[in-house]
């Protein structure tokens, strides 16, 4: 089994608890404050700021931490070696004038919601159309409500070439099942939705690809070893990419928008108003479900090895 150990400040331990709190599990270790275990992942933290992260997406999650200032405590034991990666830091390593060049930007939405599918965009926005998406109203999502978020990716979808894929949760149940870990899926997805962008604009060629980074470039790589066809021509990895560049901005709404669309008509077929996220909202809604349309419902529109079907499970 494959581990990570990292050592983070009191800051950063306090967000780490936040976000793996839907997680959470009641039985401490010794010496532990906090434990989860994630769809990728199980994860202790504890008094000495040393959070360990065990399981086959140990590396992933640990690397994400890192960049919010975790450092390695120990050395990964893993079955493979850790090869040298192209992994950027909030914009580190990008080249100049990066925002305004030709850029193919991709980045997924779903991946933390219990219900509803994975949506992966990829979207190529020209250094001309700059000024356009602008005005469209193209930025970071994040910053941007749902309302909004639909009405911007309407008008811009006419405007820029991309490639939107849905994996919708009874196939991502079976390949969860199967042994492939969330990161592996996402990496695939991506890989996948470049490669449509690429076919759709050829002959021309974008001065780059920005991933929106939630693995180190090497350990992408190596969920991808096996495609067909493998995307590496001037890609490069950046967390907080929305903010570096508009195509994964863009990415990002389009992304969002589909995620949307797909949340309305699972809560159509459960008859119930679904929420986002992995809650303890979410907790109560799923119990509702299986007492209206019993358990195996959720296969259909849930990730089901999210601890919240265990919690239903106890609730109804």
């Amino acid at each position: 089994m494959s581990y990570q150990v990292i050592q983070v400040p009191t800051s950063v331990l306090m967000k780490l608890k936040e976000f793996y709190h839907p997680h959470r599990i009641e039985k401490l270790p010794s010496g532990a404050v906090f434990a989860a275990k994630s769809p990728q992942c199980m994860i202790t933290a504890y008094k000495s700021g040393k959070v360990l992260f065990q399981g086959k997406g140990a590396d992933e999650e640990a690397t994400i931490w890192r960049e919010f200032g975790g450092t390695s405590a120990s050395p990964a034991k893993s079955s493979a070696s850790k090869p040298k990666t192209s992994a950027t830091k909030s914009g580190a390593g990008l080249p100049p004038g990066f925002a305004s060049l030709s850029v193919i930007g991709s980045d997924e939405v779903g991946t933390g919601d219990y219900f509803g599918p994975i949506t992966v965009c990829a979207a190529y926005v020209r250094g001309d159309q700059m000024a356009k998406l602008t005005e469209l109203g193209v930025k970071d999502s994040k910053v941007l409500t749902d309302e909004k978020i639909v009405q911007i990716a309407k008008n811009i979808l006419p405007h820029i070439s991309y490639s939107l894929l849905v994996l919708h949760n009874e196939k991502y149940n079976k390949l969860q099942q199967s042994g492939m870990t969330q990161g592996k899926i996402k990496a695939i997805l991506h890989n996948k939705a470049l490669e449509n962008v690429l076919l759709k604009i050829a002959p021309e060629k974008p001065d780059a690809i920005l991933i929106d980074q939630f693995a180190e470039a090497g350990v992408y790589f190596r969920h991808v070893a096996k495609e067909k066809t493998i995307i590496k021509e001037n890609v490069y990895f950046s967390t907080k990419a929305e903010g570096l560049h508009l195509s994964v901005a863009a990415a990002s709404i389009i992304a969002r928008y589909s995620f949307l669309k797909e949340m309305d008509k699972i809560s159509e077929i459960a008859g119930v108003t679904i929420p986002k996220g992995a809650g303890a909202k979410v907790d109560a809604v799923a119990a509702k479900v299986i007492r209206t349309h019993g358990e195996s419902i959720l296969d259909k529109i849930a990730k089901v090895h999210f601890a919240n079907t265990q919690k239903a499970r106890k609730m109804v």
